[in-house]
């Protein structure tokens, strides 16, 4: 006989399965049978039910978290709000209020930015992770020490330069957006680059360079090389895609390769370009 699986096998299956997050209190058997209950007999039976006679059960009512239908009406509507937004205090309150992505509902809370938006120097990288979205900042787990070596090591640091994810909200599992999840999320990500207008921008890993440089090449083909993002108000900003932190990290071999990138983003703000 199979032994039935002990609490830590479940807990294991859950996370495996990206299961990380519980959405309610109290756990529902969504196996159980629909209780029905009998209704007593009256005396003069204006209901047409027959003594011990089990009634049918009225629909019950489910309240869930307020959910959009991901379409192109919420891209329209991220467009449209990212538009109206003229500082970047009002940008994050328009993400705030905004309903249109379903990752906000699975997520703790939104990760807007990090830094100085008038360092000049933009980071930018895919989407919040699990310390991320518990504690609202962009890079603070071992890949924002890592940053913050790689940053320190060109001679800046966050005060000189300023952070922030393509998608504001973390996915269920740490899982990558879908494709309609980013284009919900790209107004916004837009409208923040061009309100904060830096004079160099530094995309990490591939997800955020396809997304700020708007082609489906991989980050091997794209990294080193310097590309350009144009602004809705046609704003020309120099664009360094680079290898994540978190590669790196799993991949120390290649931080030559990033150095590289980094001394020559060096060489793009002092001039030397």
């Amino acid at each position: 006989m199979t032994p039935l699986p002990t609490l830590r096998d479940v807990l294991s299956f859950y996370a495996e399965a990206g299961v990380d997050a519980a959405l309610a209190d109290a756990p529902i058997n969504r196996f159980a049978a629909p209780e029905s209950k009998a209704v007593p007999a009256r005396a003069d039976d204006e209901t047409g039910i027959k003594p011990g006679r089990p009634a049918t059960p009225l629909p019950t009512a489910v309240i869930v978290n307020r959910a959009s239908v991901p379409d192109d009406t919420q891209i329209a509507r991220a467009r449209a709000l990212a538009g109206q937004a003229a500082t970047l205090d009002e940008l994050r309150a328009a993400m705030d209020g905004f309903d249109g992505c379903n990752l906000k509902f699975t997520a703790k809370q939104m990760v807007f930015a990090d830094g100085n938006p008038q360092a000049g120097n933009h980071v930018r990288r895919r989407g919040a992770r699990p310390d991320e979205d518990i504690e609202g900042l962009p890079f603070v787990g071992r890949s924002g020490k890592l940053l913050d070596r790689m940053l320190k090591a060109i001679g800046l640091d966050r005060s000189k330069a300023y952070i922030a994810n393509v998608i504001p909200w973390r996915p269920p599992g740490n899982r990558t957006p879908t494709p309609l999840e980013t284009e919900i999320c790209r107004p916004f990500i837009e409208r923040q680059i061009e309100l904060a207008n830096p004079d160099v921008l530094v995309t990490l890993g591939g997800p955020a360079a396809k997304v700020v440089l708007g082609t489906p090449e991989g980050i091997m083909r794209l990294r080193g090389n310097w590309g350009v993002h144009r602004t809705a108000s046609g704003m020309a900003i120099p664009v360094m895609p680079t290898l994540h932190p978190a590669y790196l990290l799993r991949n120390p071999a290649h931080k030559k390769l990033a150095w590289r990138d980094f001394l020559a983003v060096k060489a793009k703000l002092t001039g030397g370009v």
